[in-house]
């Protein structure tokens, strides 16, 4: 595998992300380090190959945004909507993620090691997200698929109108948003939480140590022979 370093302070990002989206391709595989971030925006955005992407320092908005098939570490901070639209592969924020985190994700796994802000998993479609902290409110609001796993404790509003959707805090709720509310955890919700765990690096931490929030069902049409399709 082909490991090849760009200095954003030498190189510009349109350049890079062109490699990243075109170049990449007839390599086939690479690894790729992004040094000097210095928050720029849209850093591995729209990449389609499956490729290792590791970034050097804080990342601005939109940092790996509609991924598929690549893994992206950021070593520092991400600002707004890092992973959004998310539609495979993985991407880990090893600081502080911001406002909408993981919105509208698809597919893949968004692994936060820091706090995440306001509407993380915002219309959660299907991915999943582990936060090692807290999130902000409105966290999970009109999540409709997917798994959002929280080690720490979440602001106000809490799953806001969401669909099917599983949010597992092990720290405390603020409050719940309309139709959100506490749900028994089956034994086969907890094994998918220990997998995400485990994915995640938190091993060590216990399913039985988190509760389990979804929908009441009570703001939109549901039939349990649709389950599958929400």
């Amino acid at each position: 595998m082909d490991h090849l370093t760009f200095d954003l302070t030498k190189t510009p990002l349109r350049e890079v992300n062109r490699f990243l989206h075109q170049e990449v391709k007839e390599i086939g595989s690479a690894r790729v380090t992004i040094v000097n971030a210095d928050g720029a925006h849209s850093i591995a955005a729209g990449l389609n190959a499956p490729i290792e992407v590791e970034i050097h320092g804080h990342a601005g908005y939109y940092a790996a945004g509609m991924n598929q098939h690549a893994n992206v570490t950021i070593d520092g901070s991400a600002g707004t909507g890092v992973a959004e639209n998310m539609m495979s592969g993985t991407v880990h924020v090893k600081g502080f993620a911001s406002n909408a985190a993981g919105a509208t994700a698809n597919g893949g796994l968004l692994v936060i090691d820091g706090d995440a802000g306001l509407r993380c998993g915002i219309s959660l479609k299907g991915a999943d997200i582990v936060v090692g902290g807290s999130v902000g409110s409105f966290s999970g609001f009109m999540a409709q698929a997917g798994n959002l796993v929280v080690l720490g404790d979440a602001g106000e509003a809490l799953g806001d109108s969401l669909y099917e959707v599983r949010i597992f805090v092990r720290g405390k709720v603020k409050s719940l948003g309309a139709d959100c509310e506490e749900k028994p955890m089956t034994a086969a919700d907890a094994d998918i939480l220990a997998t995400l765990l485990d994915r995640a690096g938190h091993k060590e931490v216990k399913p039985a140590e988190f509760k389990l929030y979804g929908s009441a069902r009570t703001l939109y049409n549901f039939h349990v022979d649709n389950a599958g399709a929400y």
